[in-house]
């Protein structure tokens, strides 16, 4: 139970990778505030789930693109389980399209959600932690952070700079005791997937040495490395991305 007594919020923790990682913490004894953005059903049984470990939980609907509503669903954590030891940035969204076709509000929604989400989150809970004198903030970037990819200027800026968000936090809060690192998957067995050319996904396929996707279980295992083992590593972006470096 390496999470025994610590609570952690993970945002878009209602499917794919975010409740894989709730799922996760919860089976090593964490109380997680389960954020989701509309999909309460979704939520919910991501919490039945978290449950039958015998852990606390909390479901917070909250926009996290939206400055105030991430501060009340940190202001709601700390009210319930008392303290944040831990927050995993993961809810993100997809709008692929080429640049050129780009709407702005394809260009900002990404960016609003992937980007701006992450600094809202963390702005919101980072005071806390500081004055706890300790903390785990995990950000979940991409492979495509690191390497671009067609059709995808908007989701490859967010995640390069929730890259960048990350180093830089990390030289500002180590005095804090507080960690700050990222985790850079390839494609995961989400739904987020399904909007991908079936062509796109073949290429990429054929490009990765492992020859399949990630399940978002493996980057679970990352996201609870970095939230306990992980004692003298910040500002590290870990890449799971089957060998595809390119």
């Amino acid at each position: 139970m390496k999470l025994s007594g610590k609570t952690a919020i993970i945002t878009g923790a209602s499917r794919g990778i975010g409740r894989a990682i709730a799922i996760e913490f919860a089976r090593e004894g964490c109380n997680v505030m389960i954020n989701y953005a509309s999909n309460y059903e979704a939520a919910r049984q991501t919490e039945d789930e978290l449950k039958r470990s015998g852990v606390k939980t909390y479901l917070a609907k909250a926009d996290v693109s939206k400055h105030d509503e991430a501060k009340s669903m940190v202001e709601q954590a700390i009210g319930f389980f008392g303290k944040i030891d831990i927050l995993v940035n993961n809810a993100g969204v997809t709008s692929p399209a080429l640049l050129a076709k780009m709407t702005p509000e394809q260009w900002h929604s990404v960016i609003d959600v992937d980007l701006n989400g992450t600094f809202n989150c963390t702005h919101a809970v980072l005071n806390h932690m500081i004055s706890n004198n300790q903390g785990r903030i995990i950000n979940i970037s991409s492979l495509y952070g690191q390497t671009g990819a067609f059709g995808q200027c908007n989701y490859a800026a967010a995640k390069w700079g929730v890259i960048g968000f990350t180093k830089s936090l990390a030289l500002e809060v180590a005095r804090n005791n507080i960690l700050v690192n990222a985790i850079a998957p390839g494609a995961v067995e989400t739904d987020l997937i399904k909007s991908v050319r079936e062509d796109f996904l073949q290429r990429y396929l054929d490009a990765t040495p492992l020859k399949r996707l990630a399940k978002p279980e493996e980057i679970a295992k990352i996201a609870l490395f970095l939230a306990t083992d992980a004692t003298y590593t910040t500002g590290e972006v870990i890449s799971a991305n089957g060998g595809n470096h390119v």
